[in-house]
């Protein structure tokens, strides 16, 4: 990404700007209209784990049985809990494979909680525990329902693979701008900040019954399967309900609230922290009703425990929504 980016947060200590996040931003209607483009829309980025849902549509529409629970776990990144364990080891019993097929590393649990029981227990960190396990697990149950080889189904040239590739590019609208290999050892195409905010909007808005509803319903309705206890994604959607919401490593998100506006970003500097308070603080702005996730746009900073400054909104950013409401005043 070189092309000039605009600053979308800031982090305010004591009265000070501490720290500043630039990247690129882009909002749709409804009907795929650019509301708001800052920074470079049309840049290769690396999606991260925020086209999870993309990847599940594909492992859905190339046989993959996945539905409720199972499919929202495919299209999330979970916290390693007990319950999202026995979701992703029922995808493996289905796909008649056991934990060893998966080709994610072993990891903790990202639950605080479970990790610390599982440290207790003397557990070893495993594979299944792994926040990408869910997706994993739906790709070897892709394979096993085409018949597909399974030892190999990482390969940037398997079948299924190849099949993602096609999708990622189908839903954005943008051409595979770069092939990669993301942390939990998948096949991760580039695409565009303008694409992931195009493929959420189409996502939400997919007529019911068709595979890309199915993925936006699974994780409209079983958020707890996409995160997990205390995770950002969940909160949002349990707290916006029709809304549609998946973070990424290195900054990236996409959030489309329930009528198909939709918002996504990347963060250059790879932080995360303030992805979620910028896609919310954007759609409340372009009037999406905002009110149960209203905590989520509040980050403090804290000074010996106590808050002693929060995270705003960058100057670029602030000016253009304040343009833009002043030009429908």
């Amino acid at each position: 990404m070189t092309a000039s980016l605009s600053e979308l947060a800031v982090v305010v200590r004591s009265g000070l700007v501490e720290s500043r996040h630039f990247g690129t931003l882009v909002a749709t209607a409804p009907d795929g209209r650019a509301l708001l483009e800052l920074g470079a829309p049309d840049d290769v980025v690396l999606p991260r784990s925020t086209v999870k849902p993309l990847q599940a549509l594909a492992c859905l529409t190339a046989g993959a049985a996945l539905e409720g629970p199972e499919l929202a776990i495919a299209a999330g990144s979970h916290t390693g809990e007990d319950e999202h364990v026995r979701v992703v080891r029922g995808i493996l019993e289905r796909a008649g494979l056991d934990e060893g097929a998966l080709g994610c590393p072993v990891d903790r649990p990202e639950d605080e909680a479970t990790f610390e029981q599982l440290v207790r227990a003397g557990e070893p960190r495993t594979r299944v525990r792994m926040n990408c396990s869910g997706k994993h697990a739906a790709m070897l149950l892709a394979c096993a329902a085409n018949g597909w080889s399974t030892h190999d189904y990482l390969d940037l040239h398997h079948p299924l693979q190849q099949h993602v590739r096609a999708t990622m590019a189908e839903v954005t609208g943008a051409p595979v701008g770069h092939d990669a290999i993301d942390g939990c050892g998948a096949p991760l195409f580039g695409t565009t900040v303008r694409g992931i905010a195009r493929a959420f909007g189409r996502l939400v808005q997919a007529p019911e019954g068709s595979p890309e509803r199915g993925v936006a319903d699974a994780m409209r309705q079983h958020p707890f399967y996409v995160g997990g206890t205390g995770h950002q994604n969940s909160a949002l959607m349990e707290g916006m309900p029709g809304a549609l919401a998946k973070g990424g490593a290195e900054g990236v998100i996409g959030v489309a609230a329930a009528d198909g506006t939709a918002v996504s970003m990347k963060i250059v500097d790879g932080s995360p922290r303030a992805t979620t308070l910028i896609a919310l603080r954007v759609l409340d702005a372009l009037g999406a009703d905002i009110a149960g996730a209203q905590p989520l746009t509040r980050i403090p900073i804290l000074g010996g425990g106590a808050p002693v400054g929060s995270i705003e909104l960058g100057a670029d950013l602030a000016d253009a929504l304040a343009a833009r409401a002043e030009h429908r005043a």
